[in-house]
């Protein structure tokens, strides 16, 4: 129990007035900032432990594939991670070459593409329609005024080649099968849809060709913007048309004069056109980024990288669904650091501060975690850890291992009662398969184990309902349960 001339708060009140982690301005004079408490200064005297563990966890926003078979993460986490403690500056100022229009990070590139190919599929599927809708009419228009004998040819590449790749290509905007093939479809087709266009301007007349040439700059602006192609294969696809006119014109089939005309605008419009997609992708890249770090901004602490209690509440009903869809057991460890009013009377709060982002780090690194497990800060000096899976032994083992991280933290604490380095109490609660399923349910016996650690001296761990003697207690009987675990 807690005595003395630093009486802190009663626990309850502490709770519920959340003490915050943020520096402020004080009018205490200087402080002092705390030493490293060397093993040596201090004995272990442990006592029969309690113990207590908190969940843990921090999202990453995933991107929902749509793939048929492939479970997508939940859609309000980034794919940042359902660990927790992830940097902010990471999302924040990620390396995007300029010249590449590529993130450097494999798995950020991934997630924009995915992100972009989803977005666009509406506005693919619209332009699939026009494109449809242009094909027809050309061939209206064809027949009414480009009146004479070669017209047989163009229908051929025009029924033959381009009807069949448009109408293909707007199958693959199905959602079961758009990710999976409509980029790799789409990078060949758009070639071929081009050589068919070089192919009818080839056949028309020199009085027609002027204007069949015409063609080849709608389907380059084409290509730019309304494909959902990126940058690069949207150069590639041009660069293709480009050659296969000049291939052409070369040939003897087209006259000179006007193929060396046509050629010069092909290629303007490709300057001008590739300058627009080349803008417009790296908009989109650095709107994506900015929403993946609003993103982490509102999910996440900012002083500890942690989840924030907001987001890890908000994901909790998915985790525990799932946890009770796979028969699994889930344990959740409420942690709390002793004393902490006393060390921010004692060293300020800025010190304040750096312990807790400290303990946060050193909790997150203690316990093991599973993809959907979750960690994150609770309020003030107290942290929740969420494991999905982990059993009461595996719990308990994650109780002792986060009272040694923190213990070798060696961080100096003058001001507490308990020991002269900074300490944690942890509360676990751990729901075995065929219980009660509920997030509050768990946290609230989380809790009162906490509230027992801390009214029977703090530094240890316990579960609502005691373990056997030798599975409960401070960091040695800790140690003694995971190496015999």
């Amino acid at each position: 129990m807690d005595g003395g001339a630093r009486q802190e708060p009663k626990d309850e009140e502490k709770r519920s007035r959340r003490i915050s982690g943020h520096p402020s301005d004080s009018a205490r004079g200087q402080r002092g900032f705390p030493r490293p408490c060397e093993r040596s200064e201090w004995t272990r005297t442990h006592t029969a432990g309690l113990g207590s563990v908190r969940g843990v966890a921090g999202p990453r926003e995933g991107i929902r594939r749509g793939r048929s078979g492939a479970r997508a993460r939940p859609a309000g986490l980034a794919a940042g991670d359902l660990s927790g403690g992830r940097d902010l500056d990471d999302v924040g100022r990620p390396r995007l070459s300029r010249f590449k229009l590529r993130f450097e990070g494999p798995d950020l590139e991934q997630q924009f593409l995915l992100a972009y190919r989803a977005a666009a599929r509406p506005w693919i599927r619209m332009s699939l329609v026009v494109a449809l809708s242009t094909v027809l009419g050309f061939t209206v228009i064809d027949h009414w005024l480009l009146v004479g004998p070669r017209l047989a040819r163009p229908d051929i590449w025009r029924f033959g080649l381009q009807l069949p790749l448009v109408l293909i290509m707007m199958l693959l905007t199905a959602p079961r099968v758009y990710l999976s093939w409509y980029q790799p479809a789409i990078q060949a087709a758009a070639p071929l849809f081009g050589v068919g266009t070089v192919l009818m301007a080839v056949e028309a007349t020199p009085a027609q060709l002027p204007l069949v040439a015409a063609r080849l700059l709608l389907a380059a602006f084409y290509f730019y913007f309304m494909l959902g192609l990126t940058f690069s294969a949207a150069v590639r696809t041009n660069l293709l048309l480009i050659a296969a006119y000049a291939t052409a014109a070369l040939a003897g089939a087209i006259a000179a004069p006007v193929a060396i005309y046509s050629l010069f605008v092909l290629v303007c419009a490709n300057l001008i056109g590739g300058a627009g997609c080349y803008a417009l992708e790296y908009a989109n890249r650095v709107a994506f980024v900015e929403r993946l770090r609003l993103a982490e901004v509102a999910t996440h602490d900012a002083l500890t990288g942690l989840l924030n209690r907001a987001a890890l509440e908000a994901q909790a009903p998915t985790l525990w669904q799932q946890a009770q869809a796979g028969a699994l057991a889930v344990s959740v460890m409420l942690i709390d650091v002793d004393h902490f009013k006393a060390y921010n009377d004692c060293y300020g709060h800025q010190a304040g501060d750096r312990c807790l982002s400290d303990v946060g780090a050193a909790i997150r690194a203690a316990v093991r975690r599973r993809p959907l497990d979750m960690v994150a800060r609770y309020g003030g000096e107290e942290f929740i850890a969420v494991l999905v899976g982990a059993d009461r032994a595996e719990a308990a083992r994650g109780a002792g291992g986060v009272l040694r991280a923190v213990a070798d933290l060696n961080i100096a604490h003058s001001g507490s009662l308990t020991r002269p380095c900074v300490t944690v109490s942890v509360g676990v609660a751990t729901v075995e398969p065929g219980g009660d399923y509920s997030h509050e349910h768990a946290v609230r016996e989380a809790d009162i184990a906490l509230y027992a650690v801390k009214s029977g001296g703090r530094d240890g761990w316990s579960f609502l309902e005691p373990l056997p003697a030798q599975a409960a207690g401070r960091p040695d009987a800790g140690s003694l349960l995971q190496s015999t675990g």
